[in-house]
């Protein structure tokens, strides 16, 4: 196997366990046995939990900043990027529903720790913010747009915490419908004032 696809392999699971297991419960020889290579192979790719982390961190925003970049580029209307934005909640249900949000649990457990990585983790939030701000700017709400897009992420935040404790109930299809009717009439008012 190539270097640098063992390393990309090393990353990949690394990311896997990171969000099913937790990055501090997540070791060196998880990742290894995970990928199927020895730990000499393993330290030559990364000397450090950290520096697994980072690449972790950055695989995930350049994946998100992709797909993200992709729904704009597919000539959607700035509401329907928002309303795709909301449905990764259910694109990504029975995970959500099994560990939580990838990113907002990675954040959390790095708060928690007082890890340097915790800066890295809050640029994807940082990322969907000044992505979900735009959005809402193209909508017209320019005053407000900052507001709105801290409150889908806020909302959606607390959607797959609860679908990750309450995973049986419908409830996270609810949720989703209450949030795509609420952007409804974010839209709806603008188009009024305009």
């Amino acid at each position: 196997m190539a270097a640098s696809a063992t390393r990309e392999k090393i990353v990949i699971s690394a990311d896997r366990l990171f969000y099913e297991r937790g990055f501090e419960a997540t070791s060196f020889a998880d990742v290894a046995e995970a990928v199927g290579i020895s730990r000499g192979n393993f330290y030559y790719h990364f000397k450090t939990k950290d520096q697994i982390l980072d690449a972790v961190i950055e695989r995930r925003i350049k994946e998100r900043h992709e797909m993200l970049g992709s729904w704009v580029e597919a000539d959607q209307t700035p509401k329907q990027c928002v309303a795709r934005f909301i449905g990764i909640l259910l694109m990504n249900n029975k995970k959500i529903r099994s560990f939580g949000c990838p990113i907002g649990t990675l954040f959390s457990e790095l708060a928690k720790l007082n890890h340097p990585g915790e800066s890295g983790a809050r640029e994807l939030f940082d990322l969907f913010r000044i992505w979900l701000r735009r959005r809402f700017e193209d909508m017209g709400r320019v005053q407000d747009a900052d507001a709105l897009a801290m409150h889908i992420l806020a909302r959606s935040q607390g959607v797959a915490m609860l679908a990750n404790a309450y995973p049986d109930e419908p409830f996270l299809e609810s949720e989703v419908d209450q949030m795509v009717a609420w952007l409804d009439a974010v839209a709806e008012q603008k188009t009024q004032k305009g």
